[in-house]
């Protein structure tokens, strides 16, 4: 622990420098504090950390407390983002400063910007953002504010009592958060650096700014959060159920049912409502809806428009919005790997946890077989915040050494691990033909009624004659014949010993050659659908195999729009292959985590 208490020591000491007017500029900062260090990733599972919260804490508490709340409205010109709509609305947003701000020592900015403030009906309303949202929001006010870090709550356009269309994920919504982010870096008590942070929707909003390219946005820290609007709902064309109705729940809890909700409602609002079933029913109509995607994905314009640094974080096992976020894209495009290969300064933590913050252990408690509880053990992260601290000490005060450029990636059996990328970049790949495989009878998905057989393909493979670690995205190319211009095949995969689900693809054959762009098929015809898992990080003991389980549709996604009439026939051949890539490990990056005694 002497090492962590010298740490803050210099901390205090590079901040009365800079209040003494020593230390200038962010370059000069890191050149300052060379000598700052922090317990190694490798030594924190030895170190004593609070467990008995909901979240994570830091090593040490900070010197400073919060002053009293602060509110302001920004006014924005919205005459150029919408059709119909006011030609002038308001961000509103409050925020917190730490009492060292008194003294005129300028801080930067941690901000949650989010439609869920005030969020829901009329009379169960979540709080406003004058109140320390919780969860996400204490987590910060109570780690990082004694740091010195402001803290922000940011309502976006058209929600709590920032003015304008609720317009969901588009242009005037980034344009809202664009001003915001500007306005937060440049107060007479912020530093000019702004890092952002949240899971799912606040993890889309910094996507949005990202993608408008503010100087002041430094870094940001999505966790499970949205990079595109039409890859979250749809996986190679198969549609997610919440897709034909999204748009209109989010509207339907941030109006207040009275005459102010005329400013919230712009064209888009009536857009939204037709995008779901017109992508879903006629894929090759989906053109017709592509501005409206295109103004709401973000990962592509932020790689263009943006300088700064990304901490990203996601479940391996969420289901809403799933890995494919992160390590997807369109066809051939992994975004993670892109945004390193730009150049960016990326850190990954991924854990096997669903749509949950890395130390959020209560939820992490709800996980089940097959989703992550055989991780459960070894699954949240008390160190979280320290993590985290060491992150935004560098890219926003530019205390201490550089981050080192990793990925935590944590296995499906719970064991921990840190690699230079993921998937990494050494693994190998094992071709294995279906044809080798058992099929179990049936090779037709779907469209029960009409051929009179079961709906479902079962194919079991040979077992393993050693261990073999799966990491990154396996591959199924599987010949198949359609009957319609339509059809679906969602493939679980299995461990064929204990049946424990691995993971799992999805594809509409309209979409055979992957991506968000209909490619269609001509009834009759035998394509190669190139479908894509999730990613996968598990290991596959010595005499176990894979059994894949081919129905029409799992879990969430809706059965293809044109129901029992499009059975596709599967062929369990030679020319259908499924290709694992895998890795060998010695366990020198084994990494132990904190865990609860």
């Amino acid at each position: 622990m002497r090492r962590v208490s010298l740490a803050y020591l210099l901390v205090g000491l590079y901040i009365l420098s800079v209040a003494s007017g020593c230390i200038s500029s962010m370059d000069e900062d890191r050149s300052s504090d060379s000598e700052v260090s922090y317990p190694s990733i490798w030594d924190r599972h030895s170190l004593k950390w609070q467990t008995n919260h909901t979240f994570s804490f830091l090593l040490e508490p900070g010197p400073f407390y919060p002053l009293d709340v602060q509110e302001a409205f920004i006014e924005v010109d919205t005459s150029e983002v919408w059709e119909v709509g006011p030609s002038v609305s308001n961000i509103h947003l409050s925020y917190w400063l730490p009492n060292n701000t008194i003294a005129g020592e300028k801080v930067p900015v941690i901000a949650v910007i989010s439609p869920y403030f005030s969020y829901g009906q009329p009379g169960s309303e979540s709080g406003a953002t004058n109140v320390v949202g919780s969860g996400r929001g204490e987590f910060i006010f109570e780690n990082f504010i004694p740091h010195g870090y402001a803290f922000a709550q940011v309502s976006v356009f058209g929600t709590e009592l920032s003015t304008g269309c609720f317009d969901y994920r588009g242009l005037g919504e980034g344009l809202g958060i664009h001003h915001a982010v500007e306005w937060l870096g440049t107060q007479e008590w912020s530093n000019g650096n702004v890092g952002l942070y949240g899971k799912s929707y606040e993890g889309a909003t910094q996507w949005e700014a990202a993608a408008m390219g503010s100087e002041f946005l430094k870094t940001i820290v999505p966790v499970s959060g949205t990079t595109a609007l039409h890859p979250l709902l749809y996986k190679n064309g198969s549609a997610e159920a919440r897709s034909q109705i999204m748009h209109m729940n989010y509207f339907s809890s941030t109006v207040d049912y009275n005459e102010d909700d005329l400013d919230n409602v712009c064209p888009d609002i009536a857009e939204g409502l037709f995008a779901g079933p017109v992508t879903y029913i006629a894929g090759e109509m989906d053109p017709y809806m592509q501005n409206y995607y295109d103004d709401r994905s973000h990962i592509d314009k932020a790689i263009n428009n943006w300088q700064g640094s990304i901490f990203w974080v996601q479940g391996m096992q969420d289901w809403n919005v799933d890995p494919h976020q992160v390590f997807g894209g369109p066809p051939g495009i992994n975004w993670y790997q892109e945004y390193v290969d730009e150049g960016f300064s990326v850190r990954g933590m991924f854990g096997q946890w669903g749509h949950h913050y890395p130390d959020q252990v209560s939820s992490h408690d709800g996980v089940n077989s097959g989703n992550g509880l055989e991780a459960r053990g070894n699954m949240t992260r008390w160190d979280w915040a320290q993590d985290l601290f060491e992150w935004f000490e560098y890219y926003l005060k530019g205390i201490g050494p550089e981050p080192e450029q990793i990925v935590q990636i944590q296995r499906s059996d719970g064991q921990w691990r840190i690699e230079e990328n993921w998937p990494p970049d050494d693994l190998d790949w094992i071709d294995l033909p279906l044809g080798d495989c058992t099929n179990m009878g049936n090779s037709w998905v779907g469209g029960a009624p009409v051929i009179g057989g079961a709906s479902e393909v079962i194919v079991e493979c040979p077992a393993f004659d050693f261990d073999i670690h799966i990491s990154g995205l396996v591959r199924l190319h599987l010949l198949a014949t359609s009957v319609f211009d339509g059809g679906q095949v969602f493939v679980e995969m299995q461990d064929s010993s204990t049946g424990i689900r691995i993971g799992h693809a999805t594809m509409d054959i309209r979409y055979h050659e992957g991506g968000n762009e209909p490619t269609g098929v001509i009834p009759g015809e035998t394509v190669t659908m190139m479908m894509e898992f999730q990613g996968l990080d598990h290991l596959l003991p010595s005499g176990h195999g894979i059994k894949l389980v081919m129905t029409t549709s799992g879990k969430d996604y809706l059965a293809p729009a044109c129901g029992a009439a499009c059975p596709v026939h599967v062929h369990i051949t030679d020319d259908s292959t499924i290709s694992i890539p895998f890795i060998e490990r010695d366990g020198n990056r084994v990494l132990i985590t904190p865990q609860r005694e």
